[in-house]
């Protein structure tokens, strides 16, 4: 890979510096506000921030390997001989996809005994669609990377399908305070559950060498901003529109 530019280096730390802030951020927020909820919703917003506290922890770590990877002197990127470890992504991905959707089937408050089918049948798609997108990854290959892209897309159009039309009449019995919000959160997760792919197939385009990397490191940090602190927000007001709606007042 070509050397980072200043400019490049600079992009990235910040924006990793950047979400490290907003998911923490975000995890205080989600669990000081719990008793603003109903206590059925509790759960929901308790997940949630789960969700953003082990991004900020994931990347911490992600911000760190950054910087142990690469020194700024005099205007000079150079390479420190540590290598960047982006594993801490999927690490981070396998933890908090599955719950990302837990959070939004236990936000539409479903009998117990769907509550847990549709959980556990999507948390398995979300691991199995994560483990598969891995080995693309790291491949050195584009036409390997393509496969396991391939592959993976197969239990993410499975996910898409349980979130538009599995959970269609769900939908439909919501409040009508809260009804449009759950509507939001289901396609933010699935607009920025879109974007990682697209980040995924930066490396077939035009773009080459450290442009790359900077390309893959910031989009892929952007879609985490809205997918876990974003929707996490969501998950909250649709949380208080649904306990007013249910006569609940907080203390």
């Amino acid at each position: 890979m070509e050397h980072l530019t200043p400019g490049q280096y600079l992009l990235v730390y910040n924006a990793f510096s950047f979400t490290l802030a907003t998911m923490a951020a975000a995890t205080l927020f989600l669990w000081l506000s719990r008793a603003q909820v109903a206590p059925h919703y509790r759960t929901a917003l308790l997940i949630s921030g789960l969700v953003t506290a082990i991004a900020a922890y994931h990347y911490f770590r992600i911000f760190e390997s950054w910087n142990a990877a690469y020194t700024l002197r005099n205007g000079v990127v150079a390479e420190s001989g540590f290598g960047f470890n982006d594993a801490y992504r999927y690490v981070d991905w396998l933890l908090t996809v599955p719950l990302l959707l837990l959070e939004l089937v236990l936000i539409m408050r479903l009998p117990e005994g769907e509550t847990a089918r549709r959980a556990t049948r999507l948390g398995l798609a979300a691991a199995v669609m994560i483990a598969l997108g891995y080995p693309g990854e790291i491949a050195a290959d584009n036409m390997t990377r393509a496969i396991w892209g391939t592959l993976s897309t197969i239990p993410f159009l499975y996910i898409v399908y349980e979130l538009f039309v599995g959970l269609g009449d769900s939908l439909r019995k919501q409040p009508d305070e809260a009804r449009g919000l759950v509507g939001v959160a289901r396609w933010l997760t699935f607009m920025s559950w879109g974007f990682y792919p697209i980040v995924y197939m930066i490396p077939y385009t035009s773009l080459s060498g450290s442009t790359v990397e900077v390309g893959v490191q910031v989009g892929y940090t952007i879609a985490d901003l809205i997918a876990k602190a974003g929707v996490g927000v969501l998950i909250f007001l649709i949380a208080r529109r649904k306990s007013e709606a249910e006569g609940f007042k907080p203390a």
